[in-house]
């Protein structure tokens, strides 16, 4: 679904947020970010851009998915994720496109004076949040593998075990990309872009 125009001071990019519906188009401009969601468009100069938050944000039918939150002054907010619903069962990654669009949105913005807030991951008290559950499910995880152990359920701790290990890399790895962060608009976060 992503797009490349001809002119090359337009930089494009599109998904489909829903399977039923229209794409979300944006365009990079002379005037501003321009964009088309379900019906509604405008144009943002990029000095009215207040924020953008970068994130990782998976979701059941794609693992690898990368998200930005871009907020007007107004207080008017959307988001650009790098998937697109193909098919009922098919998302497909836009992984190059999204990053470049995501790329030289910043650097128009840092061009045009800019001075939106750049956050990325997670925000503080989420994350403080997730962290303190992962670590509450952890630890309970640990009990029963001990547990297990004592009483001598070896295929019981070896079910935690491997129990263990598939948590930890599904959810250790959203934890680790989503840790609350600023940036620049010279220095993007790389665990928050394709």
């Amino acid at each position: 679904m992503q797009e490349q125009t001809t002119d090359a001071s337009v930089v494009s990019y599109a998904f489909k947020a829903s399977l039923i519906g229209t794409a979300h188009r944006f365009e990079l401009t002379e005037a501003g970010l321009s964009w088309r969601l379900a019906g509604r468009s405008g144009t943002w100069p990029y000095t009215d851009i207040s924020a953008i938050r970068l994130s990782f944000r998976p979701v059941w039918m794609q693992a690898h998915r990368f998200r930005a939150d871009i907020s007007h002054k107004s207080g008017a907010r959307f988001s650009i994720v790098s998937t697109s619903w193909q098919t009922a069962a098919l998302m497909a990654t836009q992984d190059n496109g999204y990053r470049d669009f995501l790329i030289a949105l910043h650097r128009r913005m840092a061009a045009s004076g800019s001075t939106a807030e750049l956050t990325g991951g997670l925000g503080r008290i989420t994350y403080i949040a997730a962290l303190s559950s992962v670590t509450v499910v952890g630890t309970m995880l640990l009990g029963l593998f001990i547990r297990a152990l004592v009483i001598g359920e070896y295929a019981g701790a070896l079910f935690f075990l491997g129990f263990a290990a598939l948590f930890g890399w599904q959810i250790g790895g959203f934890i680790r990309r989503n840790r609350p962060t600023s940036y620049s608009f010279e220095h993007l976060p790389g665990d928050l872009l394709p």
